[in-house]
């Protein structure tokens, strides 16, 4: 208030009327005084005009910058002319803007990975479908002679039904955390017994591609808060990636440690490993490397994705570290004290 001009001219303005009135009050004052109170009030006026022009033209330049803003011009940004009534409202608008601003940003970013999820989902499904087509025309066409092309034919349609399956389970539980639809139940688990648990189920798959298992799994008891379900997810979905990616290094390592703060599982192989351009990226849904952990080798690209959630709904950390051909690591983490609510 004390450094608004227009209250202080106002304020000098009516002191100036008021000496007017007492001039023409006491007649024998002189004529010189009188017009030189009316010459001030002229400049009085006078810089009123100047100072509402000057303030209707900064409100017409801002209407503008705004309608530029609403155009979608979100870059824009409003200048102040040292008015400090008017530097308030101007600042708030650039705030507003470049919020705008970031909004649109995400939002672009949110729709380019959208499409990017979408092309890569009606990839990953229609490739297993026109395969699995293929084979049941091929079966119905009795292009397989013998019973042994009938029964490899087969067993590829089943193989390729499962991934398919597997892709649409993950897709569904995806949405479902996407949507907040997923309801976490607070139960205390024994870590190492759940994760014993996940480790049998794997055997036969470890079998399969000749894989040794080398574990460190502490005979106590490391007992946290998580939903039971979920935890078994999170692990499920981490050895499984071990197993697809690091088959080519024939050993898969699950270590299970304890920190001042929380308990961390460590699943990793000795396969080709992750380029350092993918590192940063390997949790994105349906991101898969140029490399070895590519499309050709199968995985929906969800997998990891799932986990970070998942881990992250449990206050823990989850991570990747990698030396191609010689350990790739993936670890996360769950607080001991997580008994409050899960996000």
């Amino acid at each position: 208030m004390k450094n608004d001009k227009v209250l202080l001219l106002i304020i000098f303005q009516f002191f100036i009327l008021t000496g007017t009135f007492i001039v023409d009050i006491n007649s024998h004052s002189g004529d010189a005084l009188k017009w030189s109170l009316y010459i001030i009030l002229f400049l009085i006026s006078t810089i009123f005009f100047i100072l509402r022009f000057r303030y209707l033209t900064q409100l017409k330049r801002v209407n503008i910058e705004l309608r530029r803003a609403v155009d979608g011009n979100v870059r824009t940004r409003l200048l102040t002319k040292h008015d400090k009534v008017l530097d308030e409202f101007v600042f708030s608008i650039n705030e507003l803007v470049e919020q705008l601003e970031k909004v649109q940003v995400q939002s672009i970013k949110s729709e380019k990975a959208r499409k990017g999820i979408l092309s890569g989902i009606s990839h990953d499904i229609r490739t297993p479908l026109t395969s699995i087509i293929g084979y049941v025309d091929a079966l119905k066409d009795d292009i397989a002679v013998s019973e042994a092309e009938k029964k490899a034919y087969l067993e590829i349609i089943s193989r390729k039904a499962n991934g398919l399956k597997q892709l649409i389970d993950e897709l569904f539980h995806m949405a479902k955390i996407d949507a907040d639809e997923i309801t976490l139940k607070k139960e205390q688990l024994d870590f190492a017994e759940i994760t014993r648990e996940c480790l049998i189920e794997f055997l036969p798959d470890l079998e399969k591609k000749n894989m040794a298992l080398k574990t460190i799994i502490p005979e106590e008891k490391y007992i946290i808060t998580a939903d039971c379900l979920s935890l078994k997810r999170i692990i499920g979905n981490l050895i499984k990636n071990a197993v697809h990616y690091g088959s080519e290094g024939k050993i898969l390592g699950v270590e299970l440690i304890e920190t001042s703060k929380d308990y961390q599982l460590l699943i990793w192989d000795q396969g080709p490993g992750i380029a350092g351009e993918d590192m940063m990226h390997v949790f994105e849904k349906m991101y898969r490397g140029d490399q070895s952990r590519n499309l050709l080798s199968g995985g929906s690209g969800l997998g990891l994705s799932i986990a970070k959630t998942l881990v992250e709904k449990h206050h823990g950390k989850i991570w990747v570290e990698s030396i191609p051909w010689k350990r790739t690591t993936f670890g996360f983490s769950i607080p001991k004290n997580n008994s409050s609510s899960f996000s």
